[in-house]
């Protein structure tokens, strides 16, 4: 899985950022991955829990809150 580094080049820029440089990018998109996953596998057994295979907002939103 990759994130796109011109959305987080955006996102930086949002924040306040006047220039962002390619390596600030991709440190937060690696960063971003990182925990996109933690989540993900958290939400999956959330929905394992509830005996679903599907993933739904609920499950993401909980493994939010819980990390």
């Amino acid at each position: 899985m990759a994130i796109p580094v011109a959305p987080i080049g955006r996102i930086i820029k949002e924040a306040g950022a006047e220039r962002v440089s390619e390596d600030a990018k991709k440190a937060l998109s690696a960063y971003m991955e990182e925990e996109a996953a933690k989540v993900a596998k958290k939400a999956i057994k959330f929905a394992a829990l509830a005996k679903r295979k599907t993933v739904k907002a609920e499950d993401i939103e909980l493994a939010i809150n819980e990390l």
